[in-house]
C-alpha cells in the first residue's frame, strides 16, 4: 500500500532577485510534508516553493488537447454499453486517424487521447487479453488496430498521443475477482505502453461498477502506477493518478480560484480519504489551497486541473447531435474558463460512424480555432513578455499601443518556480486618472479575465498577496470580439406535448411536460410519471432532460419505462434503464428502444436517484417516433 508519494524530490536553486542580491531558494517537486510545528508563515513558504515535475510542466504548456471517445458506443448509440455488444457491429468503413489528427492540429490541439477502452470492455487494439476487441470485427477483416492508426497519425503530424483505459469492465468475466483482474487490466495497460512508442497521458476515470459477475473490483492503484512509471515515466497520470486533477464537473469550466499547489490528496492513496475529510475538502470544492486550507494541511501536492468537456451533448457520436454541436460563442467561453483558469481544456471530438470527424464539428473547430488566433495574434502591451518578480504590493506600469481596443487581460506565472500570486489588480490609465479594469485571484500559469471595451493609455498590475516572491512570466491585453449567443434549444419531443395530461399525481406534475425545461416538477419520493398523450402513438423512445438548475438533487440515474393503450395493462420497454452518466454530465438523454410500441399512455418510473436519495426531478420528458 502507498502511504507516502513514491518520491518527494528536493531541489536546489539560485534565482537574482532584481537588486537584492543572489537569493537561495530550495524548491519542492510534486510534493511536500510538513514539520508538525510548522507555522503558518513556515507553511506558506514551503507552499511556494512547491513545483512541477517537468511532464506535469510540459503538459500544462499544452493548453488544448482532445478527446476521441470511439468504440462500439458509436454503433449502439449508447453512452455506456453493458459489454455484451457483438462486435460485428464494429466496422467503421472510411475510418480516417490522419483526418483525425489533421482537424486536431489545424485547430490548434496539442495532443489526441483515445478512448482505448470504455467501460464495455471492448478494445480498439488487437489484444491478447480478450477477444472483445477489433480482432473480432469485420473492420479490415479483424486485423485493424485503431490506437496504432493514431499513433502513427499523431507521429507524422506532430501532436501528442495519449490514451484512456477504463478500469471498469462489464465484458471480463475477472472483473471482481480483484487479483485476477488487476492482473489482467495491468497486461492490457502493458501492451499500450510497450507497443505504441511514447504516451503523453494515461488516462483513468474512476468508474466501479459491476461486473458481469455481479461484483465490484478493488483497484491495484499501487501497482498500477508503477507500472506507468516504469514503462512511460515521462508520461502524466489523470484522473485516478498523482499527475493531473479532474476539475470536479464535466460543463468545461474551471475555478476563479484554481490552486494547482493543493492540498487535495490524491484518491489513489488510502490516507485520502481521512485527510481530505478532515479538511473539509473535496474535488469539485471551490478553494483547494487557500490559506485557510495550508494552516490546517500537513502536506500539499503539485496537483493540477484538467477540464473535462464534449463539443457535442453526448460524449459518443450520435446522429441526431449533429446540429447541437456547442456554439461558438459556447467554447470560447469554455476556453476562458478553463485555460484561462489555470487548467488544461480537455475537449471530446467523437468520431463518427465512418470512422470520420463529422464535418459539423470540424467547421465548429475551424471557426474556434480562427477566432482564438485572431484574438490572441496581437498583445496590445508593450513589452509584455519582460519577466518581473515581486511581493505583496509590488506594482509594474507597462506602456499599451496608442489608440488600442482591449477588453481581455493575460498574466502568466513562471511555474518552473511555483505558483505564489494569491491576488492582483489591473487598472487603466485613461483621461488623466487610474481606474479600476479587472482583477482576479490566483494565477499558475495563465489567467484570463474580461471586462468592458476600453482604450488605455496605459495599465498597472499589482501583486494584492502574494506567498513571498511572485515570478511573473508575461502579461497581455487583447480584444477578443464579442459573439452573439446562439440557442442551443434541444428539441425533447418528435410530437406536441399540448394535449398530454398526467394521471394521478399533483398539479405540478404538469411541470414535466409543459415543453420548457425551464419549469421543474419536483417530488420528494421516487414517483413514477403516468401520462396520457391524448391518442395513440408509434413510440420508439423518449427523452428525459434533468433540472437546469445548480442542484441536481432527484435526477434519475436508473429507471423503467411503459407504454400503455388503455392506462391499465402495461408493457416494460427494451431498454438500457440507465442514464449513465447523467451525474457528471447532466444533458438531456434520448433511449430508443431499437422497436415500436403502440402506445397512448407512458409511464417513467424512477428506480434509483443519482445519489440515492428519495426523491425526483424532472426538467422534461419527450417522446420520440422517428
Amino acid at each position: 500500500m502507498m502511504n507516502k508519494l513514491l518520491t518527494s524530490l528536493f531541489l536546489s536553486s539560485v534565482i537574482t532577485l532584481g537588486g537584492c542580491g543572489l537569493t537561495k531558494e530550495n524548491y519542492y517537486v510534486k510534493h511536500v510534508e510538513f514539520p508538525q510545528d510548522a507555522t503558518l508563515e513556515q507553511k506558506i513558504d514551503m507552499a511556494a516553493r512547491l513545483v512541477p515535475t517537468p511532464q506535469q510542466a510540459a503538459w500544462q504548456q499544452m493548453e488544448l488537447t482532445a478527446f476521441l471517445h470511439f468504440g462500439v458506443n458509436t454503433f449502439t448509440g449508447r453512452e455506456w454499453g453493458d459489454g455484451t455488444e457483438d462486435p460485428n457491429i464494429f466496422n467503421p468503413t472510411a475510418l480516417d486517424c490522419e483526418q483525425w489528427v489533421r482537424t486536431l492540429k489545424d485547430a490548434g490541439f496539442k495532443m489526441a487521447l483515445i478512448t482505448a477502452k470504455h467501460h464495455d470492455g471492448f478494445c480498439l487494439w488487437p489484444t491478447k487479453t480478450t477477444r472483445h476487441s477489433v480482432a473480432s470485427s469485420p473492420w479490415k477483416d479483424g486485423k485493424g488496430d485503431v490506437v496504432r492508426e493514431l499513433r502513427d497519425a499523431c507521429k507524422k503530424y506532430g501532436i501528442k498521443f495519449g490514451v484512456y483505459l477504463s478500469p471498469w469492465d462489464r465484458n471480463a468475466s475477472c472483473y471482481g475477482d480483484s487479483p485476477a483482474y488487476n492482473q489482467f487490466f495491468i497486461e492490457q495497460l502493458t501492451e499500450l505502453l510497450t507497443n505504441y512508442g511514447e504516451v503523453h497521458e494515461v488516462w483513468f476515470d474512476g468508474a466501479n461498477g459491476e461486473g458481469p459477475n455481479g461484483k465490484k473490483q478493488i483497484y491495484d492503484w499501487d501497482a498500477i502506477l508503477r507500472t506507468i512509471r516504469r514503462l512511460q515515466p515521462k508520461a502524466v497520470t489523470a484522473i485516478m493518478g498523482d499527475d493531473v486533477r479532474w476539475v470536479g464537473n464535466e460543463k468545461g469550466i474551471g475555478r476563479e480560484t484554481e490552486w494547482s499547489a493543493t492540498a487535495l490528496t490524491p484518491g489513489i492513496y488510502p490516507r485520502s480519504g481521512e485527510q481530505n475529510k478532515a479538511l473539509g475538502i473535496y474535488g469539485k470544492a471551490k478553494d483547494l489551497g487557500g490559506r485557510d486550507i495550508v494552516a490546517r494541511a500537513t502536506e500539499l501536492f503539485w496537483y493540477p486541473s484538467e477540464v473535462d468537456v464534449s463539443i457535442r451533448p453526448g460524449w459518443f457520436y450520435h446522429a441526431d447531435q449533429d446540429n447541437q454541436v456547442k456554439s461558438l460563442s459556447h467554447l470560447v467561453d469554455i476556453y476562458f474558463k478553463s485555460v484561462g483558469y489555470n487548467s488544461v481544456l480537455l475537449l471530446n471530438i467523437p468520431p463518427d460512424l465512418r470512422g470520420r470527424i463529422h464535418e459539423s464539428d470540424v467547421q465548429r473547430l475551424k471557426e474556434f480555432s480562427g477566432y482564438l488566433k485572431k484574438t490572441f495574434a496581437r498583445n496590445y502591451v508593450l513589452k509584455g513578455d519582460e519577466t518581473w518578480q515581486g511581493t505583496s504590493g509590488t506594482a509594474r506600469e507597462y506602456d499599451v499601443q496608442k489608440g488600442a481596443l482591449v477588453n481581455a487581460f493575460m498574466i502568466q506565472e513562471d511555474i518552473s518556480k511555483g505558483q505564489r500570486i494569491e491576488s492582483f489588480l489591473v487598472e487603466a490609465y485613461k483621461d488623466g486618472a487610474w481606474i479600476h479594469l479587472s482583477e482576479g485571484t490566483t494565477v499558475g500559469y495563465k489567467r484570463l479575465v474580461r471586462f468592458s471595451d476600453t482604450r488605455p493609455e496605459r495599465i498597472r498590475v499589482t501583486i494584492r498577496s502574494a506567498r513571498g516572491i511572485a515570478n511573473v512570466s508575461a502579461v497581455g491585453l487583447f480584444y477578443a470580439e464579442p459573439l452573439a449567443d446562439k440557442s442551443e434549444e434541444v428539441q425533447l419531443s418528435d410530437i406536441p406535448v399540448t394535449e398530454w395530461k398526467v394521471v394521478g399525481g399533483n398539479a405540478d406534475s404538469r411541470l414535466a411536460i409543459d415543453g420548457d425545461r425551464k419549469t421543474v416538477w419536483r417530488a420528494s419520493a421516487l414517483t413514477p410519471l403516468v401520462v396520457d398523450m391524448g391518442h395513440e402513438v408509434s413510440v420508439k423512445g423518449f427523452s428525459y432532460a434533468p433540472s437546469l438548475e445548480e442542484d441536481l438533487t432527484g435526477t434519475i440515474y436508473k429507471y423503467a419505462f411503459y407504454i400503455s393503450l388503455d392506462g391499465q395493462s402495461w408493457t416494460k420497454c427494451e431498454a438500457s434503464g440507465e442514464f449513465s452518466n447523467i451525474m457528471h454530465n447532466p444533458i438531456p438523454y434520448f433511449v430508443r428502444f431499437g422497436k415500436t410500441y403502440p402506445a397512448r399512455y407512458f409511464k417513467l418510473e424512477p428506480i434509483s436517484e443519482m445519489n440515492n436519495k428519495n426523491a425526483v426531478t424532472v426538467g422534461e420528458v419527450g417522446i420520440l417516433t422517428r
